[in-house]
This record gives C-alpha cells, sequence and structure tokens, in this order.
C-alpha cells in the first residue's frame, strides 16, 4: 500500500495510506491528508492511483506543489522515496510495490527520461567497459579525497571556492567552473555542463569550454552520461578510443577522444541535476583515478553553488512578488469605500479583511438618483492575486450599471452580461445588490447566487429574506433574468449581507462558526442596531482564535433608526 509520511512539518511521523483512487492533500477537514498549515490551500493537491502508479497534481493552489525540488505545473508522476513540498510541510511518498528502479533511482525519473529524450548525445550499443567510479552520494560534504595530489587539492578548493562564493547567478556560475577545471587538468581539450534549461526539457549543454576554441558540436555518450546520474557515480574512462563502448561514436571517433571524466552535480535533496564530462585527445596523459576524485569534489562544490544561486533567484523573485502585492493591495484598499455613506436616518457598518494580502470578496455603497442607496456585496470565487483582478473590473461595472439602469434586476443582468463575456475560464461570482428607497420606505434585493442577507424587524423578528428569488451567479449564463425581492424597510429594521469567510470561520478544533451563530447574534435584542456589526466581527474573531484565517472577510450592515 502507498503511503504519505510527514517528515518535516506538521505532525512529523504521521502517515497516510494512500488506499483509495484518489486522495486529496489540504487544509479541509474534509481532505484525505490534512496538512495543518495557514498557507496550505483547503484543497491544495491531489494524489491518483492508476494500477500501481501514483500521479500528483496541483489542485490551483496559491503556493504551489513541489517534487523532488521541483514545482509541477503538470501531473507528475510519484516513485518510492520522492518527497512533496507543500508549503512548509515535507512528505516523503512510499510505495514498496513500486517496480523498476536503477540503482536506487526510477529508470523513469526526469532527468533519466530527458537523456533519453536528447539528440545531442551518442547511443553505445555494446557493454561498458568503465575504469573506475565514485559514489558522490555518501557525503556531498566530502569532496575533496586524501588520495588526490595535494598540489590538485589545493590549486581545486582555491579555485572553486573562490569563483563559485563571488556570484550568486547562475548564469555566471557554470562558465567559472569550466575556467578551475581547464587550470586543474592542464591535458583537457574539452569540458561541457549538461542540465535541463527547464523542467521537462531535454539535457543540453548549459556550458562549453575548449582549449584551442574549436567547437565540434559537443557530442557526448548516453552511456556515460546516463549511468553517472543513474548511478549517482562520478566515472572515469581511461582510454575511450579503445573502448567497446565508442565503437562509430562520432563524438569519439572524429575527436580523437582518448580519455574522459563525467561526474554528476547532486542537489541538497540528494537528487541529480547535471553532469560535468572533461576529455583528452592526449594519449600521454590519460586522466587517472585521482583526477576523478577532484571532479567529483568539483561537481559538489558546483552543485552546492546552484543551490545558493537557486535559493538566491527565489528569494529575489519572492521579495519582488511580494512588493507587488503590496501594491495590489493598496490598489484594492483604494477601490472600496473610504467611508460609510451619509443617509440621514441611517446607520451603517462595513468589515472588510482578505485572508492573504489581496482578496476576492467585494462591497461598495452607491448612491443613486431620487436618493436612494446601493449597498453591495460580491464574493469572487477563489482567493489571492486573480480573485481580486476580477473584482476590480467587477467594481466599475456594478457602478456604471446601477447608475445607469433604475431597475435593479436589470442592472444585475447588465452586470453579469458584461462579465460573463470576458470568459474567466470558469470563474464565477456570487453578489447581492441591496438598494433602499427612503422616501417609499422600501427595500429591493437582488441576489445572484449569494447567501441571502439577515433582516431583522424592528419587532426583533430575524428573517432570512430574497432567498426564494435568488438567481444563479455572475457568470454562469450571459443571458439569466434576475429577479427582485421587496419588501417595506421601517424605522428599526436591520439588514446583515455577508460572505461565507464568516459563516465559514474555523476554530482550532475544525468547527465552523456556522449561520446558527449569525442567526443568534443577529437576533440579540441586547444589541442594539448600530451596534450589531462590531459584535458579530467580536464573535467570529474570539470563536476563531489564533487559528489562521482562511478565507477573505466581508460584513455590511445597515439600518433605518
Amino acid at each position: 500500500m502507498a503511503t504519505l509520511t510527514i517528515l518535516q512539518g506538521g505532525e512529523i511521523g504521521r502517515q497516510y495510506a494512500l488506499d483509495g483512487a484518489q486522495a486529496m492533500i489540504g487544509r479541509s477537514p474534509e481532505c484525505d491528508v490534512v496538512l495543518d498549515a495557514a498557507a496550505v490551500s483547503r484543497r491544495h493537491a491531489i494524489v491518483t492511483r492508476d494500477g500501481d502508479q501514483y500521479f500528483i497534481q496541483d489542485n490551483g493552489s496559491r503556493n504551489g506543489t513541489i517534487v523532488n525540488g521541483q514545482q509541477i505545473h503538470e501531473q507528475a508522476a510519484l516513485r518510492d522515496g520522492d518527497q512533496v513540498l507543500i508549503c512548509d510541510v515535507l512528505l516523503q511518498f512510499g510505495n514498496p510495490a513500486a517496480s523498476g528502479l536503477l540503482s536506487g533511482v526510477a529508470a523513469g525519473s526526469s532527468l533519466v527520461q530527458a537523456l533519453a529524450e536528447t539528440g545531442g548525445g551518442e547511443p553505445d550499443d555494446e557493454a561498458s567497459s568503465i575504469m573506475a567510479t565514485i559514489d558522490v552520494t555518501s557525503d556531498r560534504r566530502v569532496g575533496w579525497q586524501l588520495s588526490a595530489k595535494p598540489e590538485q587539492q589545493l590549486q581545486a578548493m582555491v579555485e572553486i571556492s573562490n569563483n563559485l562564493s563571488s556570484t550568486l547567478s547562475i548564469k555566471d556560475i557554470l562558465p567559472k567552473v569550466l575556467d578551475s577545471l581547464f587550470k586543474i587538468f592542464v591535458q583537457a581539450d574539452r569540458g561541457f555542463i549538461l542540465m535541463q534549461p527547464k523542467p521537462g526539457a531535454p539535457l543540453a549543454p548549459v556550458a562549453t569550454k575548449a582549449r584551442r576554441g574549436e567547437d565540434e558540436g559537443m557530442r557526448w555518450s548516453k552511456t556515460i552520461v546516463q549511468r553517472a546520474i543513474a548511478e549517482k557515480k562520478a566515472i572515469l574512462s581511461a582510454d575511450a578510443a579503445a573502448d567497446a563502448r565508442f565503437n562509430m561514436a562520432q563524438s569519439i571517433a572524429d575527436f580523437h577522444i582518448r580519455s574522459l571524466l563525467c561526474a554528476p552535480m547532486i542537489d541538497s535533496n540528494g537528487e541529480p541535476i547535471g553532469v560535468i564530462q572533461i576529455d583528452t585527445k592526449d594519449q600521454r596523459s590519460r586522466f587517472t583515478d585521482l583526477d576523478l576524485q577532484v571532479l567529483a569534489g568539483v561537481a559538489g562544490q558546483a552543485a552546492n553553488a546552484l543551490d545558493n544561486a537557486r535559493m538566491h533567484e527565489q528569494m529575489l523573485r519572492q521579495q519582488a512578488l511580494q512588493r507587488d502585492l503590496e501594491v495590489a493591495r493598496e490598489m484594492q484598499q483604494a477601490l472600496l469605500p473610504k467611508s460609510a455613506p451619509h443617509v440621514p436616518g441611517y446607520h451603517f457598518f462595513q468589515h472588510y479583511q482578505a485572508a492573504y494580502e489581496v482578496g476576492g470578496d467585494y462591497y461598495d455603497y452607491v448612491l443613486l438618483p431620487d436618493d436612494r442607496f446601493a449597498a453591495v456585496v460580491g464574493d469572487v470565487a477563489g482567493k489571492g492575486v486573480s480573485a481580486a483582478i476580477l473584482m476590480a473590473k467587477l467594481s466599475s461595472d456594478v457602478r456604471f450599471w446601477l447608475a445607469r439602469e433604475a431597475d435593479p434586476a436589470k442592472a444585475l443582468a447588465r452586470i453579469n452580461a458584461a462579465f460573463s463575456r470576458h470568459g474567466w475560464d470558469d470563474r464565477f461570482v456570487t453578489m447581492v445588490v441591496a438598494v433602499v428607497d427612503p422616501q417609499a420606505c422600501e427595500l429591493t434585493l437582488v441576489n445572484a447566487g449569494h447567501m441571502p442577507p439577515i433582516l431583522r424587524t424592528a419587532a426583533g423578528e430575524v428573517l432570512e429574506v430574497g432567498g426564494e428569488e435568488a438567481g444563479l451567479p455572475l457568470g454562469v449564463a450571459d443571458d439569466y433574468p434576475y429577479q427582485a425581492y421587496r419588501r417595506e424597510f421601517l424605522a428599526g429594521d436591520l439588514l446583515t449581507i455577508f460572505t461565507d469567510g464568516f459563516s465559514e470561520a474555523m476554530n482550532a478544533h475544525r468547527e465552523l462558526f456556522g449561520l446558527s451563530r449569525l442567526l443568534t447574534l443577529c437576533g440579540d435584542k441586547t444589541t442594539k442596531p448600530p451596534d450589531l456589526g462590531a459584535c458579530i466581527l467580536q464573535a467570529v474573531r474570539t470563536f476563531a482564535g489564533d487559528f489562521p484565517q482562511s478565507d477573505d472577510m466581508c460584513l455590511v450592515c445597515f439600518g433605518r433608526e
């Protein structure tokens, strides 16, 4: 039976059995694998099973899903021992029934598969005659072996340490590595570093060097490179021209290669991220096992430098994203009303708090002709930047059509048609438009798939109003005819409109605040109408305690004095 075990973050050591056709991973208590972390989405990722094979796919989460150090954008295969990072929670996938492993590395892993797809290598049909190998996974910190020549040790350590510590740019690191190697290995004629330019891409040379400036196409042996990656071992072929493995290989025959070294670069997760190969055509200066030890150490140092460079670039991207999110938050706040409208004889309360920097909940007040006013509350499906962008677009349409169309139901139909025309990839919006005519003492509600507002009458009666007339959310059908609910709005009446961030607020016991608690608060006669909004907000905060907010929260209350 396949399992997911928490290695870091959350309940360390807890094991989840994956015994169904699919398993949902997320923060929601309804998930099969529950991760109690605020940054984890409610339904973050899903693991599916196909026979003995398992696959994982991100479920459109905000922070993404990482498998073996690589963020996945499509469905990715899982193999025994793979590590899955979801925010701060590290899990290990176990599947004892899986087969097809090569020396502890899945034969179908992304890097080995990239080798099979690349066109730059030479196929080798006959058996290999490797002269020496070194395991580079036992301890990556031990890069320099005592059996290497002292002068090689010193030169390599100084060159590599100086070059690799002087830059945090990936594009600058790799050429510096080859420059250092050519100073260490004076007999080297060619050198190249193979990596995947991007996840899923074939292996390709990302840095090359020829001592005499010659460009021979930099072809390489797939067998040597594949074995170095699959076994995570540095490889020496002391006489490549006489090696049966290279018969008819253009890269060997045309360039008269006599000896080569090939060492994998292993990242901090123990996974190969590429290889370094050095070769020579000088039969009098073949590489030795001492040279192999030095190259293995260089490859380890290069992998460390690449890890540091990637973390640095990720940090810079994160800082830039954070700055962008702060600007977006300020822009979103600017779109919301700075204060409640001043309408004689009425009182207002409003509250908005996004779960993240920006959110998809929305409210607005719109002053209309004939001394009427409208209160609007909306909830865009999803959270984060994409939901905030939709909210910004929607806010301008709401103001335009409410001001232009006297009938609120027709206005909402116009808003829906304008929203639907853009085709927002199955995104939708629930919304309530409440229009009050103070002169006629009338309340008109139009509901597009939202939870019914709660009305407390002057007599203390608590009602959910407009639910029967509610229509489809915006964006579902572009020509939907909405219906209006109308009733008197008398002195002492109070209307509460809210989003599910209030009713579905969760505490540490994973209990929901619930609609019944909201109804009880609204019906509490000891609470003065102008104070009801603040009481609801305080009650929800007290209920949730320190449990992190998981959804945007929007609340609008208004009443007639």
